[in-house]
């Protein structure tokens, strides 16, 4: 959630994160299928578990935006 939140703050144009309790938000969690935290979803079309270094996360980010 950390480098979510700080490739947003870097690019605040293009980026929106939201921090969610997977154990306060559990009908959100079950939603999105999260078993294990951290588990990043992005646009609810693409995710990445664990915590990876920010490089994969942008890869993630790119390869859904079609960039």
């Amino acid at each position: 959630m950390l480098l979510a939140h700080q490739i947003a703050m870097t690019n605040p144009e293009m980026v929106l994160a939201e921090g969610v309790s997977a154990q306060e938000f559990m009908d959100l969690s079950a939603t999105y299928g999260i078993s294990s935290v951290p588990d990043t979803v992005i646009n609810g079309k693409g995710r990445v578990i664990g915590a990876v270094p920010e490089n994969n996360l942008i890869q993630e980010i790119k390869r859904l935006m079609g960039a």
